[in-house]
């Protein structure tokens, strides 16, 4: 609603305006003084009785110190797991290169031990290798020397046969010595491999003695030596036969010093 025009009455001035101002506020810290309850009507209001603004400011340096040492906490906190990771790692690395090492010694050794097999297997084929040449040489003599016994020649007398019967009697095991042979056989064929006896108790039972010692069939072909003829009138054959049914039934040859 306008207000009423009133004559003499314009616009307030400035100074009208602060002095209206002052006189409000000054009524109003009246009204405060008159209604504070237990005051002393008489005590004046100071300012040391007014709120103390800094308050405020010391809230925020507090929350400001608060903040700081979480973000220490926190920054010794990080430093404090780095530095386990760090730990962590630098011993998960160690055992890793421990492990390592014990691998790389392991498949050393392993090699080292599969080279010394290898070289003691060498070492043994090479020695069963001289073994066995050295036995093949030993094999050969033994043959050569058997050949050349077994070609072993002997003059076709009375001295030969004796002494190609005596070397296989050797060989049989058959005892006898040369002397004792050449004495039966000078007794009982007077040396003729042909001989034959066409009068005696053998005669007239059918089996005549033939011979250089005189043997009949029967025990030629009983005390026959493997290796020698089958022929009784083959003087070796006959020595041999009749000097293995001595040593049979006297001990041997040299033992026979008459009919037998």
């Amino acid at each position: 609603m306008p207000l009423p025009s009133i004559p003499g009455y314009n616009r307030l001035t400035k100074t009208h305006k602060y002095s209206a101002a002052g006189i409000a506020a000054a009524g109003a810290a009246a009204i405060a003084i008159a209604v504070v309850p237990g005051g002393d009507a008489g005590a004046k209001t100071t300012a040391q009785d007014l709120p103390n603004k800094p308050v405020a400011l010391t809230s925020q340096k507090a929350d400001s110190q608060a903040h700081h040492e979480a973000l220490v906490k926190q920054s010794a906190l990080a430093a404090k797991q780095a530095k386990e990771e760090a730990a962590a790692k630098k011993k998960a690395a160690e055992e890793a290169a421990a492990k390592k090492a014990a691998e790389e010694a392991a498949a050393k050794k392993a090699a080292e031990e599969a080279a010394a097999k290898k070289a003691a297997e060498v070492k043994a084929a090479k020695e069963r290798a001289v073994q066995q040449a050295a036995n093949r040489s030993t094999a050969r003599i033994e043959t050569v020397a058997a050949a050349k016994d077994t070609q072993k020649t002997y003059p076709n007398n009375l001295d030969g046969w004796i002494r190609e019967s005596l070397d296989i009697m050797k060989q049989k095991g058959i005892p006898g010595s040369y002397n004792g042979i050449y004495r039966n056989i000078i007794r009982e064929s007077g040396g003729n491999p042909r001989a034959i006896n066409l009068w005696d108790i053998n005669a007239r039972n059918g089996v005549p003695s033939k011979g250089l010692l005189q043997v009949i069939a029967p025990t030629f072909k009983q005390y026959h030596v493997e290796g020698t003829s089958w022929d009784l009138y083959d003087p070796v054959a006959n020595i041999t036969a009749a000097c293995n049914y001595a040593a049979a039934r006297y001990g041997s040859m040299d033992n026979v010093n008459g009919p037998y």
